[in-house]
């Protein structure tokens, strides 16, 4: 039935977020400016630096779309995809999605340094929208991916990177999402690990009804996707077919 199929719709969205008591508030603002995209706002307090992530961004992207974000850093393509994930509320505007979402993007969100491997399955999967029956289910499927053994009864704090990598990108692929979100693929980790975790994602995005990727991969971006979003300053410069947008993002950002 057509009005179940997932999709996501963003009318209008922005999202504004405050520094409070910055020091160094030049430096500082720059800073937040480049990590988070958009541009600086006003505030009537002024010890409080507003970043103006997103400026009214209007999207909807259907079944069957496979999406790239394009910009330059600090675009605000990593900002839209957490609004997308539900991390960032919109300060104004409207956003409705229908479906299960899956984001590589914030991996670790929800897990406990303190906890074992094993409870950070379960707190992960509640995250994500699983009951505890569902998250139990998982465990075969994350000790065989990570291959961490009896690592998994320790705290994660015991972890080395490459450890909490494993962990946080098995739990987070363990389900087939029907939107999945992903900010840039996942390169980090030895060679053997990366390309476990290619395989995983090619088979999600395989699967997936909608895939958003933020990527600065022109070639990849051709290969997965089917329209692209640029994103600039915070505001949507352009959507539409892939090589249309890689072609006016190109052109604009040699002026």
């Amino acid at each position: 039935m057509p009005d179940t199929l997932p999709h996501i719709s963003l009318d209008k969205v922005s999202v504004s977020l405050p520094i409070y008591n910055p020091r160094g508030r030049a430096l500082k603002a720059e800073f937040l400016r480049r990590t988070v995209g958009g541009n600086l706002g006003t505030s009537k307090d002024p010890q409080t630096v507003i970043i103006k992530a997103l400026d009214q961004v209007s999207i909807a992207i259907e079944h069957g779309d496979r999406v790239a974000l394009v910009g330059r850093n600090g675009s605000g393509k990593t900002t839209l995809l957490r609004v997308l994930a539900g991390i960032y509320p919109p300060t104004s505007g409207r956003i409705a999605i229908q479906g299960r979402i899956s984001a590589l993007t914030d991996m670790s969100m929800g897990m406990d340094m303190e906890a074992t491997g094993y409870e950070n399955v379960l707190l992960r999967g509640v995250v994500m929208g699983l009951n505890k029956k569902k998250a139990e289910a998982l465990i075969p499927d994350i000790e065989e991916f990570t291959e961490l053994g009896e690592y998994l009864r320790l705290p994660v704090r015991t972890y080395s990177t490459g450890m909490m990598l494993r962990l946080a990108f098995a739990i987070s692929t363990a389900v087939q999402p029907e939107i999945l979100l992903l900010d840039e693929m996942v390169g980090a980790g030895d060679a053997a690990f990366v390309n476990k975790a290619r395989t995983r994602i090619e088979g999600l995005i395989h699967n997936a009804s909608i895939m958003v990727l933020a990527s600065h991969d022109d070639h990849l971006v051709s290969s997965l996707c089917t329209h692209a979003i640029w994103m600039h300053s915070g505001q949507l410069r352009a959507f539409g077919p892939v090589s249309e947008v890689l072609a006016e993002y190109h052109a604009g950002s040699e002026q």
